[in-house]
């Protein structure tokens, strides 16, 4: 009876964690995490704003980047209420239920963001290897039609993965690596028999991000190759060039993923740290980054902001 707690739930809960090692450092690390999201909540934010009010950004490319922000700030919001609690006011204890529930958002944006990376890779290629049928090809209801796909094939996908939890008992304390849930993390907490878990869950990984990049890098070589066709040096930068934020999104979202696995596989021996450092890397830097990147790259967003920021000068 000692060893399997029991709450209204009828699982026991999760203690989540911070920093080990840096207790003494919460108040300056939920400083730098307040920030991280003050600038993804207000750059996404602004992205959607100005694509909603630049009649210019109607386009198919904008839209996807439309997708892109939304599922950011889905990726924030879903991590900053333990965060929160966790690094501000050292509530560490959280419900089975909400530990599941944060778990199941956090991986569907995970997932979507790679869903959306491949739809704007296939968005660039059309633009730059058919430009003739772009408008045909992506017509409104394409654009809608793959962004639905995206979001049911990422649900289809994550549903599973509590009711699979739900079915393992969970007997020894249940101290969390990270101030929020992640399936790689719970999945080492059951005391019965994980295979099923282990073999499920690595094929929803190849079967979408495996899938995913290989189909974008596919995408990229095709671009590349239309690319050096084209005769004059400034058409073939130009032309690149229009690929240089999508390209930047996709390696902000694969690089610090790819860390965080072989960190996993390979660095059981690495302070506790690292893996809590790396996994706030994958979870922080591509909701951040990628409103700052496009607001750089393209010059249409720069066009609104410089607008945005002179209206509110005067």
């Amino acid at each position: 009876m000692g060893g399997n707690p029991h709450n209204t739930s009828g699982w026991p809960p999760f203690t989540l964690t911070g920093l080990p090692g840096l207790e003494t450092s919460q108040h300056w690390l939920f400083l730098l995490l307040g920030a991280l999201y003050t600038v993804s909540i207000v750059g996404n934010g602004l992205i959607l704003f100005m694509i909603k009010e630049e009649q210019s950004l109607h386009q198919p490319m904008y839209y996807f980047l439309s997708l892109l922000s939304v599922n950011d700030l889905g990726v924030s919001f879903s991590t900053l209420p333990t965060v929160l609690a966790t690094y501000c006011f050292h509530l560490r204890e959280i419900s089975f239920d909400s530990c599941m529930a944060q778990m199941f958002f956090i991986h569907l944006s995970s997932f979507m963001e790679s869903g959306i990376l491949l739809a704007m890779s296939f968005d660039r290629y059309v633009a730059i290897c058919n430009p003739l049928h772009y408008a045909t090809v992506l017509t409104d209801t394409r654009v809608v039609c793959m962004g639905m796909s995206v979001f049911i094939r990422s649900f289809c996908m994550v549903f599973p993965l509590p009711f699979l939890l739900k079915r393992l008992p969970f007997c020894n304390a249940n101290i969390l690596s990270h101030a929020y849930c992640l399936h790689p993390d719970l999945i080492r907490l059951p005391c019965g028999d994980i295979t099923i878990n282990n073999i499920f869950g690595l094929f929803i990984v190849i079967s979408t991000f495996g899938l995913d990049s290989a189909l974008i890098l596919l995408s990229y070589v095709l671009i590349l190759r239309a690319v050096l066709a084209i005769a004059s040096r400034e058409e073939r930068l130009k032309t690149l060039n229009t690929c240089v934020s999508h390209i930047s999104a996709v390696l902000i979202f694969y690089v610090p993923m790819v860390g965080v696995s072989m960190a996993a596989r390979y660095g059981r021996h690495a302070p506790q740290y690292v893996h809590t450092l790396m996994s706030l890397i994958y979870l922080f830097v591509p909701p951040v980054l990628n409103p700052v990147i496009y607001s750089i790259k393209t010059k249409e967003i720069r066009r609104r902001l410089c607008k945005i920021f002179q209206g509110v000068r005067f």
